[in-house]
Order: C-alpha cells, then sequence, then structure tokens
C-alpha cells in the first residue's frame, strides 16, 4: 500500500497546473497587499497602536518601527512580483512568507483564515520546482527546466483548498446554524437592498435555504471539483457562491484567492492554453515556450520515502488540528477554544462590552479603564469578545500602570457578551483577579458556561 501511495504521489504530471498556480497566488498576493497599503491598513495596524495582542506561543514576535512596517510591505509587493515571473523564485518564496506571517502574527486581533491558508501556501511553494517552466529563472539557467513533475507537487495544494471547504461545512453541521440558521436571519435582512434579489432576505425562510446551502455546498465541493465529469460545473458554482458572498459580506480579498485557486483543479491541457495563452499576448522573451505535444517525461520520478513520511505527516496534522475543539467541554463560540485555525468561516454573529476596574495594591483604590485610551476599535470589539485576550489585556494594564509609579495587584472586568443575538450574559465572575489566571491550552475552567 505505501508502495502504491508513492507511485500516486510521484507519478510524473505536466507542470502548467503548478506554473499558473504560481502566477495566479502570487499575483492574488501582490493585490492584496497593494490594497492593504492603498487603504492605509500600514498604520492602522502596526504604525498607530499601543498593543499587540499575541497568539499564544508567539509572544516573542514584537512590532518594528513604522519605516521597517512599510518596507516589509514593499517587499511583499517585490516578492509577490517574483513568485509571478518565477524570478529568483525561491528567494521571493522565502520572502514573501517570512515577512507575510510575520506580520500576521504581530497581533491576533487581525486574524482571518485566508491569512493562515495565504501563510500555508506560501510556505508549500517554497518547496515546489514551480519555477522550472514559464519563469525568469528557467530562462537564464535551463538546466532547472522541467515540463513534468511529480504529482504531489499539484496534489498538495488540492487537498489544502478541499480542506479549507471541507471543514468549513463540518463547522455548519450544528442546530443553530441549520435549524435556527442563525447568524444568516441576523445578516440577510440587513442586505435587503441587494439588487434584484434582496427583497427575498427580509423572509426568514430564505435564511433557512441559505444555511443548508451553504453548508452542502462546503462540503460537496470538494469532490465535484475532483470529478471530471462535474469539474466545470462546480467551478462556476465556486465563481457564483464567492461572488455574491463577497457582495454580500465585507470578506476583502478571499473570495478572489479561492476563485482564482481552485483552477488548480482543471486538466494540464486546460493550463497548457492558459501558459500558451499568456505567451501570445505577453511578450516577454523568457515566457517563451517549446510545443507541449513534442515533450515526454523523462526520468525516474518515483521519489523517496523520506518525502513520502514528509507529505504523510502535514496531511495528518492537518486533518486533526482543526478537530481538536472536540477534546474541550462547552459551547465552542462561547469559549472560543480551539476555534481558530479550524476553517471556521462566518458562524456566528457575536460582541461584547468589556469594563476593566484596576486596583492599586497599597492604597486599594479602583479605578475605571477607559479602553479607547489604548486600543483601536477593531482591537476592542475583538478583545471584549474572546477571553483570551481579556487576559492578555489584563496584563498589558498592569504593565502600564506600573510603568506610571502605579503597583497593581489586581484587574478584573465585567464582561457581557451576546451571541447570534441572544440575551447578553457575563462571560466570567467579574470578581476574578485576571492576573493569577495563567493562559494555556487547558480547558478555561473560569468562565461562565453558556447556557441557552
Amino acid at each position: 500500500m505505501f508502495d502504491r501511495l508513492k507511485s500516486f504521489l510521484f507519478e510524473p504530471k505536466s507542470i502548467a497546473p503548478l506554473v499558473v498556480f504560481r502566477i495566479i497566488f502570487g499575483l492574488a498576493t501582490f493585490i492584496s497587499t497593494a490594497r492593504f497599503l492603498y487603504l492605509g491598513w500600514v498604520d492602522l495596524h502596526f504604525v498607530n497602536t499601543q498593543v499587540q495582542f499575541k497568539y499564544f506561543g508567539f509572544e516573542w514576535v514584537q512590532l518594528a518601527t513604522a519605516s521597517i512596517m512599510y518596507a516589509i510591505h514593499y517587499l511583499m509587493l517585490a516578492a509577490s512580483l517574483g513568485i509571478v515571473f518565477g524570478a529568483f523564485y525561491r528567494v521571493s518564496a522565502i520572502m514573501f512568507f517570512i515577512s507575510f506571517t510575520y506580520c500576521e502574527l504581530i497581533d491576533i486581533t487581525y486574524y482571518l483564515n485566508h491569512y493562515y491558508f495565504v501563510s500555508l501556501i506560501a510556505f508549500l511553494l517554497i518547496w515546489m520546482p514551480a519555477n522550472a517552466h514559464f519563469s525568469w529563472d528557467a530562462f537564464v539557467k535551463p538546466s532547472i527546466r522541467k515540463s513534468f513533475v511529480p504529482a504531489f507537487t499539484i496534489q498538495i495544494f488540492k487537498f489544502q483548498l478541499i480542506l479549507v471547504y471541507f471543514f468549513a461545512g463540518i463547522a455548519k453541521i450544528n442546530y443553530t446554524w441549520l435549524m435556527e440558521a442563525l447568524p444568516l436571519k441576523i445578516w440577510l435582512p440587513a442586505n435587503s437592498d441587494f439588487p434584484f434579489i434582496g427583497w427575498l432576505f427580509n423572509y426568514p425562510l430564505t435564511a433557512h435555504v441559505f444555511s443548508w446551502a451553504g453548508m452542502l455546498f462546503d462540503i460537496s465541493i470538494g469532490l465535484f471539483l475532483l470529478l471530471p465529469q462535474t469539474r466545470f460545473f462546480a467551478w462556476l458554482l465556486v465563481l457564483f457562491f464567492h461572488l455574491l458572498t463577497g457582495a454580500l459580506f465585507q470578506i476583502g480579498v478571499f473570495p478572489l484567492v479561492m476563485v482564482a485557486s481552485t483552477l488548480i483543479f482543471f486538466s494540464a491541457h486546460f493550463h497548457q492554453n492558459i501558459l500558451l495563452f499568456l505567451n501570445k499576448f505577453i511578450k516577454f522573451p523568457f515566457l517563451s515556450e517549446p510545443n507541449y505535444a513534442d515533450e515526454k517525461p523523462t526520468g525516474n520520478l518515483l521519489g523517496s520515502s523520506l518525502i513520502t513520511g514528509v507529505i504523510l505527516c502535514w496531511v495528518s496534522f492537518h486533518i486533526l488540528f482543526p478537530l481538536r475543539y472536540v477534546l474541550y467541554p462547552g459551547n465552542l463560540f462561547w469559549t472560543e477554544e480551539a476555534y481558530r485555525f479550524g476553517w471556521r468561516v462566518m458562524l456566528m454573529e457575536k460582541a461584547g462590552t468589556a469594563t476593566f476596574y484596576v486596583q492599586e495594591k497599597s492604597s486599594q483604590r479602583e479605578g475605571v479603564v477607559d479602553n479607547s485610551d489604548f486600543l483601536n476599535v477593531h482591537q476592542e470589539k475583538q478583545m471584549a469578545m474572546q477571553p483570551d485576550l481579556i487576559l492578555q489585556y489584563a496584563q498589558f494594564l498592569k504593565n502600564h500602570y506600573q510603568r506610571q509609579g502605579v503597583s497593581v495587584d489586581k484587574v478584573s472586568a465585567e464582561v457581557y457578551v451576546t451571541l447570534n443575538a441572544k440575551p447578553s450574559k457575563l462571560l466570567f465572575n467579574p470578581q476574578l483577579n485576571l492576573l493569577e489566571i495563567v493562559d494555556s491550552w487547558a480547558p478555561k475552567t473560569w468562565l461562565n458556561r453558556f447556557e441557552e
């Protein structure tokens, strides 16, 4: 069986799908980074900020100066173009992965599933020979040219894409999403002015139809993209789904990334035609290619057991890691334990209000914190409903006031959270000293239970 797996992974395949994927990914990251700069988000996220909330285990990632943060984003632009054209490809892929992931790790309040997805894809591209064809590197160094690559260099990206959809579908299989049609029952009426079909959003039945359709789409679309008989219609469905969700909800470039990336499921001939089309209309000499019909796979592409083992470890981790939530008791949306990195997309409407109290050690005097003195609107919104961020903020307040000469021995908070338009409830006992709670991957027993 292991030998059959190796044969499947290392079967010679046309490099064209990998090359087109490289170009698409580079273009998408270039557009996304340029948009980030244009909208002034470098200042908002990384310059005009006093607090950075950290990912567990990555507290050591520190914010650089404003000039360096801008330089990093311009480096991402250059690296994206390097990926598009296959120029200094390995260096470009490494630089993009490091710079993008660094920016992602600076502040957890800006976590998005598609940022995580981009980091994973960028990491994988480092190891793939995506510059061996239709690239500057292959033009200046013909010895690296290849027209065929091991199948795993293409299949691994299909796996990552299917994973996003499938786990998003699994996450939707719950009573609130399917039977109560929440949060779509809240969101859709707010878009009743949507052209042509907006009037339908006022009907509760529409929310139920969208909820079930969304779950079924996510669960099954990967299979339909894999099957040649259904692939074209499945991609049209992907296009329609992401155009609609992108128009209805503010989800940035995620629809563009997914629509373009899923083209990798199409045949090698389809991607060869794309490259021939680009070669015809983009007159760069290094993009000229020989006739595919004259090329045959050469050499022994049967790979090593080491590479097969690495692929199995990668696949196993990315299947098991999103499932870690089953180890935690309580309502996942309430505690948010193991919520991140699980491909949960737009599953809940959640908001919180948090009032913090700081107590001076010597006098026992207590003061109320104005959160807007330290946090921007987005940070305060995210902090007020996520338990681990509340603990981080309490530690920040302690350190801040101690730098002001105030010895703080207690930070408490009154936090009310509403989930899917249900009445707001206390997240935990407001008398708790948050400074005494150490965050970890253990269940957060200090939180109140969520009662329907």
